[in-house]
């Protein structure tokens, strides 16, 4: 599955390190989105279709936390 860029900072953001949890916190956040905010509601809807189409373990692979060197 191909995530874009905006969609994995979006899951970087509200991962809580499972993708069933990502999928609940979404769902948290989706609805409390306000109606001036459809850019992000579009955004939110396409993480979570596309969230429940792959497995636990290709979520596993995703690269949500870039290796950072000091």
């Amino acid at each position: 599955m191909n995530f874009t860029g905006k969609e994995l900072t979006l899951m970087m953001l509200y991962s809580p390190g499972t993708r069933r949890g990502l999928i609940a916190a979404l769902n948290i956040m989706r609805g409390e989105l306000t109606k001036s905010e459809r850019q992000l509601r579009v955004l939110t809807d396409s993480v979570l279709d596309k969230l429940e189409k792959i497995t636990d373990e290709e979520f596993d692979a995703l690269p949500l936390y870039p290796d950072i060197d000091p």
